[in-house]
């Protein structure tokens, strides 16, 4: 979840930094972070912080803040490495540097992004070609940067317990479904690219529940798709229920998944628009191989004429 000159911790794209090594859940590490440490906040600068539709959400609501408040006074827009797919990370503040940091420690600690609750533990999850219903490998690694300090302190953790101490795994539940979105549109590479339409949509989704929200009550969308009452009446008034909504809309609109599924007269409505438009287009090269017969047919009469006159 981060761009291409940075690692989701900070830092240079830098495989030294990763102790070659897969851990488990019951794997042991040495690391605390806290005021007392020399580097404290430390990483907090120089860092590149991709945030996922959970991160948004949490963080507008501890702001108090609009989506469209939150986006325009604290991020930046980016693509999402390797993909055409559009994003935000936290914007920093002219010395480069988290805006919600000070010196005595992070301001929004309690609702900080997924990516500053890993560090220094990161997570490798390979989704084989982010296909539906294919379970992915995952394992752990440790990322250990020289300017880093906490690795030096004596405190025991399983990386389990890391993760529950960090409350890692609420956000892995959250982001689990719009990471595998991202993960799936990797694996197309080059050959194949979003819409223009489509970069908006997975933004909009993304970014703005609110305006998502807008979009399933306000417009034709539930003219279009089968969704049932009680999954309406539950997305309207809980925003943890229809951010996981819009992640089965974007799999649906962009993959064409079925886990939200077009009304059979929508299908039944497109395909007799379909049809109706190969039907005026096979009529209209009809009636344009049946003008170039006439104009062959109009030169090759105009040549023997001009071959008559010529003989008398």
């Amino acid at each position: 979840m981060t761009d291409k000159s940075k690692g989701m911790f900070g830092g240079e794209t830098n495989p030294s930094n990763i102790i070659p090594k897969k851990y488990t859940l019951d794997s042991k590490i040495k690391f605390r972070c806290h005021p007392g440490v020399s580097c404290f906040t430390a990483c907090c600068g120089n860092i590149n912080i991709i945030l996922t539709p959970f991160d948004i959400l949490r963080l507008r609501r501890f702001l108090n803040m609009t989506a469209d408040e939150f986006l325009l006074r604290f991020t930046t827009p980016i693509f999402i490495e390797k993909t055409d797919m559009p994003g935000v990370k936290i914007h920093l503040d002219e010395n480069g540097r988290c805006p919600f940091v000070t010196d005595e420690g992070c301001t929004i600690y309690a609702e900080r992004p997924s990516a500053c609750r890993y560090y220094p533990i990161g997570m490798a999850n390979f989704h084989e070609g982010g296909e539906e219903g294919v379970e992915s490998e995952q394992f752990f690694f440790v990322v250990k940067e020289d300017h880093c300090k906490g690795h030096e302190e004596d405190t025991d953790w399983t990386i389990g317990e890391w993760r529950a101490d960090q409350g890692v795994d609420e956000c892995d539940e959250m982001n689990k479904e719009w990471l595998e979105l991202v993960m799936r549109r990797k694996s197309f590479g080059h050959q194949a690219s979003l819409s223009d339409q489509a970069k908006k949509v997975f933004f909009m989704v993304s970014t703005d529940l609110d305006k998502f929200k807008e979009l399933v009550f306000n417009s034709s969308f539930l003219d279009t798709y089968d969704v049932d009452q009680s999954i309406l009446d539950e997305i309207q008034k809980d925003d943890i229920a229809l951010l996981k909504f819009s992640y089965k809309y974007l799999a649906s609109s962009l993959f064409g998944t079925n886990d939200i599924k077009i009304k059979p007269e929508k299908i039944k409505e497109s395909s007799k628009k379909i049809k109706a438009k190969q039907s005026e287009k096979e009529a209209g090269a009809e009636d344009t191989y049946k003008e170039l017969l006439k104009d062959r047919d109009d030169l090759i009469e105009s040549h023997e004429k001009a071959g008559i006159r010529k003989k008398k």
